[in-house]
């Protein structure tokens, strides 16, 4: 019986030692993270003076010349986009539509032949195949020429 009680007795403060252990690891490895953040976010220069830099609102005569080189490579980035994008054509708003419609109308064409052996056209036969392959080419073809 006292066996027994010694057992439970050093089992229970196991139990303890361990989760005071795991509280302190817990403990020091929040304040580590802490200082690893604060170390990261403090580059010399103030994340205002970024932002303002950024977004173009900045005084030219406060700024040091890396900002002032960071400013200038914004706006030559920002205008770079702008004339690519006005120089940038596009198909009318019918083109999607009618390639699409072409490639599904040569496969309803198609799909006719094989299940009624002789529509959409009777007279040509097996040709219809070739009639319906060539529409949905045409509408493959087409796709190429999408902006």
């Amino acid at each position: 019986m006292a066996d027994e009680e010694l057992q439970a007795n050093g089992a229970e403060e196991q139990k303890d030692l361990q989760s005071a252990t795991d509280q302190t690891d817990r403990t020091d490895s929040a304040a580590e993270s802490e200082e690893d953040t604060a170390a990261e976010d403090n580059y010399g220069v103030d994340m205002d003076q970024v932002e303002a830099v950024l977004n173009a609102t900045a005084d030219k005569n406060m700024m040091t010349p890396q900002m002032q080189r960071m400013m200038a490579r914004q706006a030559e980035s920002t205008k770079r986009v702008e004339e690519s994008i006005k120089g940038t054509k596009s198909n009318p708003r019918w083109f999607v539509p009618l390639f699409c419609l072409l490639m599904v109308i040569g496969l309803i064409w198609v799909v006719a032949y094989y299940l009624t052996g002789k529509f959409p056209i009777p007279a040509i036969g097996v040709w219809n195949l070739v009639v319906g392959f060539v529409i949905i080419m045409i509408g493959f073809l087409m796709t190429m020429w999408w902006r």
